[in-house]
């Protein structure tokens, strides 16, 4: 499929703003990277990476974020972090927040971690009657217990196995139903099995809080830091085997200007973390090489179609034929980047909270990786030409493609 035809356009001759929408993009966002980490070295880290403790709260209205905030500070946490979440397939996740505290004393400290974050929140936003347990945040066999002992269906005999049923149908529903939290016990009289006399000693006998703990999260510091090893040499691993591939299959000039171009993708794209305030986690790096792999196939392609061309031009500046190169792409560019770009975007917008920075950094890096094939990579090789060699390297490299034979991607 060809969108365009007769396309013309001078990109070599608009390399120079290429290079300094780039060189505009890198110094921003690292500007905005060194400031965070001046402040704090582990802030663009996830928990995989510096270990800690993450709890997930959800509220029964909005999250009050600043009562939370000075919960944390006069409990002696004010490195804590505090987000705002929300999940659009899960019900209730708009009144979500995530709380997270760093921990630097060793895997000791985790479990005192996470309970110094459940004290806070159980002394600033406690039931309504503290005396009493709280019913959001009881487990289906904690509650079987209660009401097995209480008996309010006077079953006597086979209680046991018909209150467990009952507590898992009443825990489900408070989970499914109504997001985790209920405000009113009244909001269960739907459930099979809960007769007034089961509300009656549900509202006597439990409280309800205004929050719930839907998740908790733990990674030790030692983890983390070994975890951000690997992942800095998965990447630089990567990275090292395409510029053999490249170099191996084209020239050398042509696989050290793809691994310029997906270099200048990565350090964007985590410029950009950093500007909106993402964090770096496993996902992240997944989606990192993710679009390394994706770049480097759209930079493959051109640099295939200019080793073509360099067999059919080669009387013509290498300049002319790397233009005519990407107008003869441009159509299948457009198509699989634009679809992708389609893709991802939908799983941004709808993913949820979970998959967020993993879609985000995919947004990112498509356009990026997408735009460094054609204003970063081919500018490279043509600048290398120009100042080694000039019109005699071209023929050469044209000598080599034919050499090499067909060529094996095609728009």
């Amino acid at each position: 499929m060809e969108f365009f035809h007769g396309v013309n356009v001078d990109w070599m001759g608009k390399a120079k703003y290429f290079v300094a929408l780039s060189a505009l993009l890198l110094v921003v966002g690292w500007i905005s990277i060194f400031t965070r980490v001046s402040k704090n070295p582990s802030v663009m880290y996830g928990i995989d990476f510096r270990g800690g403790t993450l709890v997930y709260v959800r509220f029964a209205g909005k999250p009050p974020i600043d009562e939370i905030r000075k919960g944390l500070e006069q409990a002696g946490l004010p490195n804590s972090t505090i987000q705002g979440i929300s999940d659009t397939q899960s019900i209730g996740s708009q009144n979500d927040v995530m709380i997270g505290l760093e921990q630097a004393q060793g895997d000791d400290s985790l479990d005192a971690g996470k309970q110094k974050i459940l004290d806070v929140l159980s002394k600033t936003f406690g039931a309504t009657n503290p005396g009493k347990p709280d019913f959001n945040s009881i487990t289906p066999g904690a509650l079987a217990a209660d009401l097995t002992q209480k008996d309010p269906l006077s079953l006597a005999t086979g209680a046991g196995d018909k209150y467990t049923q009952l507590a898992n149908a009443l825990t489900s529903a408070r989970d499914t139903d109504h997001g985790g939290i209920i405000t009113s016990f009244d909001e269960l009289k739907n459930v099979s099995g809960a007769t007034p006399a089961v509300l009656s000693t549900l509202s006597n006998n439990y409280s309800l809080g205004t929050f719930a703990i839907r998740d908790a999260e733990i990674v030790g510091p030692k983890v983390g830091a070994q975890l951000r090893h690997q992942a800095f040499w998965a990447t630089i691993y990567a990275l090292g085997g395409m510029l053999v591939y490249i170099a191996f299959r084209f020239e050398w000039v042509y696989g050290a200007a793809a691994v310029i171009a997906v270099f200048h993708d990565v350090l964007i794209t985590l410029g950009f973390f950093s500007l909106f305030h993402y964090e770096i986690s496993l996902t992240v790096i997944a989606a990192l090489l993710t679009l390394v792999g994706y770049s480097m196939n759209d930079t493959i392609v051109i640099f295939d179609r200019v080793r073509e061309n360099l067999r059919l031009m080669r009387r013509e500046p290498l300049a002319e034929i790397v233009n005519k190169s990407i107008n003869q792409t441009l159509s299948r560019t457009i198509l699989t980047s634009g679809l992708t770009f389609l893709t991802v975007l939908v799983l941004y917008l709808l993913g949820g909270e979970v998959l967020r920075a993993f879609s985000f950094a995919m947004v990112v890096g498509v356009v990026v990786g997408t735009y460094s094939s054609f204003g970063i990579a081919a500018p490279i090789v043509v600048l290398w030409n120009k100042y080694h060699g000039g019109q005699a390297a071209t023929v050469r490299a044209g000598s080599a493609a034919g050499k090499r034979g067909p060529a094996v991607a095609r728009s």
